[in-house]
């Protein structure tokens, strides 16, 4: 009775059905730890659940025949199919397009479709042909009869079957109505194929001759589009020239004739590019008027050394004394060096530029090969050759510049 006791007072804890034994050794331990204070569902979570099947009835399933509405054969197949579509049409049998090719009768061939280069019996066998394999005229000229009629290609029975089928439109469309008729180019066609043809028969040495044109071609631009910004730099720098000495006397005689001051947006515009461009100190607080006379960064190294060259060969102070009257003067002098420097620059690009067409021309005529432009003969450095033309009668000769002549070493652009 005693054991019965202890052992009925003794609380066992039961593992959870689908619980692993790690899992249950966490919450509960023999030392009879406490159990956690939340609750924990056991029934869910730890186990896979299952399928949830509707409580519907499943429809039934017949085997059945049917025919393919598409098939004229009257072909009779067998599927399982829903019992409830039993009678219903093929559902697959909607994909069945087909193409409608028109009909003619013998009046109307023999007054509008007639030709003599096609016999009716040939036009008839192309257009059965087109009805049986939906004018795909690969096909088409595939199965064609050609031991009975007459060999023709493809581009032939394209032109002959969209001729009568533009032809039968103009006839049976009713006046007033706009048609949209169905052209076929046979020529164009052909001439198609045959460039395809030899663009895929090329031989190597052909490939690798139009790459090294596209090659050049690129080139051509690109030294094109430098010339003429080169020519634009150069416009934009006379330009500036003409407006400043336009500018210097327009100041001087304006205290002798007392002209009216000009507003400021009747000024011309001086491009940035033109001399020197100083910073205005227009805030406030004290400045110094030797800041006013400091080189912006934007100048390079090389343009300052000669900016300095040329002062001293002037005689002039590089660090005068700063007043208001000298400040100004130093920097217009030094924008106007500037400006000339980039002048001399570009004087120089173009008489080397002017050299070197002129040696090409001279060695073309030596050689003998004065003539209409050709890419024939390159350079070692992979550029092309001039090409000339030659004028007829007391014309001149015309030069045409097709590379541009490669740059000096001084030509280079800096940033100013």
């Amino acid at each position: 009775q005693k054991k019965s006791k202890k052992s009925s007072e003794t609380l066992t804890f039961k593992r959870p059905e689908g619980m692993h034994r790690e899992v249950y050794a966490l919450l509960y331990s023999d030392k009879k730890d406490a159990p956690p204070l939340l609750p924990s569902d056991t029934t869910q979570g730890y186990r896979t659940v299952k399928a949830k099947l509707g409580s519907k009835k499943v429809r039934p399933w017949k085997w059945m025949p049917f025919t393919n509405p598409a098939r004229k054969d009257g072909a009779m197949f067998y599927h399982w199919r829903r019992a409830a579509e039993e009678g219903k049409d093929y559902p697959f049998a909607r994909f069945n397009k087909t193409v409608q090719v028109p009909v003619y009768s013998e009046q109307e061939y023999q007054m509008y479709l007639h030709d003599d280069a096609w016999t009716k019996a040939e036009t008839d066998h192309l257009f059965d042909l087109a009805r049986r394999f939906d004018l795909r005229f690969v096909v088409i000229h595939d199965r064609y009869d050609h031991q009975q009629f007459k060999k023709r290609s493809v581009e032939d029975l394209k032109e002959r079957y969209y001729h009568i089928c533009a032809k039968l439109a103009n006839i049976r469309a009713a006046p007033g109505t706009d048609l949209k008729i169905p052209v076929f180019d046979a020529g164009h066609e052909r001439r198609r194929k045959e460039q395809l043809e030899r663009l895929y028969n090329r031989t190597p040495e052909q490939v690798a001759e139009e790459e090294y044109l596209i090659q050049e071609l690129r080139k051509i631009e690109t030294r094109k589009k430098e010339r003429e910004k080169r020519t634009q730099d150069l416009q934009k720098l006379i330009t500036a020239a003409d407006t400043t000495t336009e500018q210097r006397r327009a100041e001087r005689k304006a205290p002798k004739k007392k002209l009216p001051q000009k507003k400021e947006t009747e000024k011309p515009a001086v491009p940035e590019t033109a001399g020197i461009k100083f910073p205005d100190f227009k805030s406030a607080g004290v400045t110094l008027r030797s800041q006013r006379m400091k080189l912006p960064s934007s100048v390079g190294q090389k343009k300052i050394k000669a900016l300095e060259q040329m002062l001293m060969e002037l005689g002039v102070d590089l660090n005068p004394m700063p007043t208001e009257e000298i400040v100004q003067m130093f920097n217009e002098l030094r924008s106007d060096l500037v400006l000339l420097y980039e002048l001399k620059q570009a004087f120089a690009n173009c008489e080397y530029e002017l050299q070197m067409l002129r040696h090409r021309y001279e060695a073309l005529a030596k050689a003998g090969s004065i003539g209409p432009l050709s890419m024939e003969g390159a350079h070692p450095d992979g550029q092309t050759g001039l090409g000339i033309e030659e004028g007829k009668g007391d014309t001149k000769d015309q030069i045409i510049d097709v590379v541009g002549a490669p740059l000096t070493p001084n030509s280079v652009r800096r940033k100013v």
